[in-house]
């Protein structure tokens, strides 16, 4: 106990030397007394890593300099934008309109007989040839073709969309999303 009040003394002794080198290397009196501030909590939450009998006073200098050149560091990497303008300018396109429409193809997906829904999937998520399909479904070439164009075709009334090629958008959304 006497070891940390001794140790808390001599810091607090030293406040006025790092709020001085502080200074001299931030010209600013409110930065100063920040950096200070991030010096003292550093050199406490870490007092346990300085040597006894070493020199307090350039460790704790040694850990003011290093943070003052750390957040220099990190402001060299921060934008200034007050305006906001910056902030503006960084958009990304909407990414719900995937979500949705995934969401809707799975809910159709799910209205169509398992034949149906199996032999498009295998087709058209899958990317298989229709005779890989028809060797996976043990049918003949004849009824996948037919089982897909009926699955299409029910998914074109049941989502309400306008042409083929909506359901062909939808099945490429179900393969990037299962990529």
């Amino acid at each position: 106990m006497d070891a940390t009040l001794s140790w808390r003394d001599e810091v607090v002794g030293l406040i006025p030397a790092l709020r001085a080198f502080a200074w001299s290397l931030s010209h600013n009196g409110s930065d100063a007394d920040d950096l200070v501030q991030d010096t003292l909590i550093k050199a406490w939450t870490n007092r346990e890593k300085f040597e006894p009998g070493t020199n307090l006073r350039a460790w704790l200098f040694t850990i003011l300099r290093n943070t003052y050149y750390t957040a220099i560091l990190r402001r060299r990497r921060e934008v200034r934008d007050e305006t906001g303008e910056y902030a503006g300018a960084l958009k990304s396109p909407p990414t719900q309109d995937w979500s949705v429409a995934m969401h809707s193809l799975q809910a159709a997906l799910q209205k169509l007989p398992a034949e149906h829904r199996e032999a498009l999937i295998l087709v058209g998520a899958a990317g298989l040839s229709y005779e890989e399909a028809a060797e996976i479904c043990g049918c003949a070439l004849g009824t996948i073709k037919s089982r897909v164009n009926r699955a299409r075709a029910r998914l074109l009334k049941i989502m309400d969309a306008e042409d083929a090629t909506d359901v062909m958008a939808l099945e490429t959304m179900a393969v990037a999303v299962r990529a």
